[in-house]
């Protein structure tokens, strides 16, 4: 029977949760079973097993303690982090400056793509596999046979390729190309293929890969780097864990329903008793719960829940129910209350003749201030409506400008 390969796009956390949970090889091999399965360990120690609870989903760990070394990719880590697709290491950290291996990168992209069953399944991890170096993935990566199996399927090696390089640390060049791959975008790449790239080692990238390169480019997935030798890409450099959470993040952008679990709109007020209600563009209002670890980011660092307040603008993401991600998108105006004491100079009404802005008139240092407001809808008058007229002293308080309450003096 002929082999089904199936194509489906996903969201990013599978790809993350392969590259990110602690260690690839530990996250992989729990879940193949075929020739020459070691039970779901691998020989390296200090790396966590994928975690999963009674509804058999991913626990979430999104607190490292080398959180200080995570720098620039902070935010990349956190929101992949916050949809519950990585562990981390046994001992608490992220190890952002890691280098990445090609099988763990490999079989990431065969997550991505949606076919982990089938990558796990019986068929394909006894897959008899054609490269040179097959008796090295079927010993030292028994799990990742199907994996290589698949991949090969579903064109994410060249023609010309005749190893697999489980070891080799993958390269920005081969990330990018195998990121456009499983996004099936090879068609627009190759199409891109006569491209000038503008990048001082540009000579260093194959003709044949300058399309993928631009199309990378093109979508945000990928940048290049400014230094003192100008602009380059440097393709031949390796990937970083912390780099790689980028490119994951990135790529997410192009995937389906990428933000499946993900709330947008402005917070109501300030969040109480663990809770936060945000209100969504179509008004609609969202009350949620609050993870006593959630991940605040504002202002391009991480934050406490105290510093949020209302009429922020705010992504959310969830997990089991909980907020576990908030990245405030835009800063509600700060708040600035005032009352003042002055005598009415003038009042003005808008078409439905209610109150619409009121300007008084006090004197400081010898020199009269006139000071103008407008006026809240529901605004509140304390005293005899009728004696709000030019002339009378009155008490206005407010916030931003916006009066609030007149009291008649």
């Amino acid at each position: 029977m002929m082999k089904q390969t199936m194509w489906k796009k996903t969201a990013i956390s599978s790809l993350a949760l392969l590259m990110l949970a602690g260690g690839a090889s530990s996250a992989f091999a729990d879940g193949g079973k075929g020739k020459g399965h070691n039970g779901g360990r691998d020989d390296d120690k200090g790396r966590n097993e994928d975690k999963k609870d009674k509804d058999d989903d991913y626990k979430v760990t999104w607190k490292f303690k080398d959180e200080d070394d995570l720098k620039w990719a902070m935010e990349y880590i956190m929101r992949l982090a916050s949809k519950g697709v990585f562990t981390g290491y046994e001992d608490g950290s992220f190890k952002p400056n890691q280098k990445i291996s090609r099988i763990e990168t490999l079989t990431a992209a065969v997550r991505l793509m949606g076919l982990r069953a089938q990558a796990e399944s019986t068929e394909e991890m006894n897959t008899d596999l054609q490269f040179k170096d097959a008796d090295k993935i079927e010993k030292k990566y028994p799990w990742a046979v199907g994996y290589v199996a698949v991949a090969l399927e579903n064109d994410l090696f060249s023609e010309t390729e005749t190893e697999v390089k489980p070891e080799a640390n993958a390269t920005r060049l081969w990330s990018t190309i195998l990121l456009v791959k499983a996004l099936k975008l090879e068609a627009e790449a190759k199409a891109l293929n006569n491209t000038k790239l503008d990048f001082k080692d540009a000579n260093e990238i194959p003709a044949g890969s300058v399309g993928y390169v631009a199309l990378a480019l093109k979508k945000g997935i990928i940048t290049g780097y400014e230094d003192k030798h100008g602009k380059t890409f440097r393709p031949n450099q390796p990937v970083t864990r912390a780099e790689l959470a980028a490119l994951l993040d990135r790529t997410d952008t192009e995937m389906p329903d990428q933000d499946a679990q993900a709330v947008t709109g402005k917070l109501k007020a300030a969040p109480a008793d663990g809770k936060l209600t945000i209100v969504k563009t179509d008004n609609s209002e969202a009350t949620l719960a609050i993870d006593p670890n959630v991940f605040i980011f504002r202002d391009d660092k991480k934050a406490p829940l105290s510093a949020l307040r209302a009429g922020d603008e705010v992504l959310v993401r969830t997990y089991q129910n909980k907020v576990v991600f908030i990245e405030v998108t835009k800063s509600a105006q700060a708040v600035t209350t005032f009352s003042e004491l002055g005598t009415i100079h003038s009042l003005t009404f808008n078409a439905q003749a209610k109150l619409a802005t009121i300007s008084i008139t006090r004197v400081e240092n010898s020199q009269t201030v006139l000071l103008v407001y407008n006026v809240d809808a529901n605004v509140a008058i304390a005293g005899d409506a009728s004696l709000l007229k030019a002339g009378q002293l009155v008490q206005v308080k407010g916030e931003n400008t916006i009066a609030k309450v007149i009291e008649i003096k």
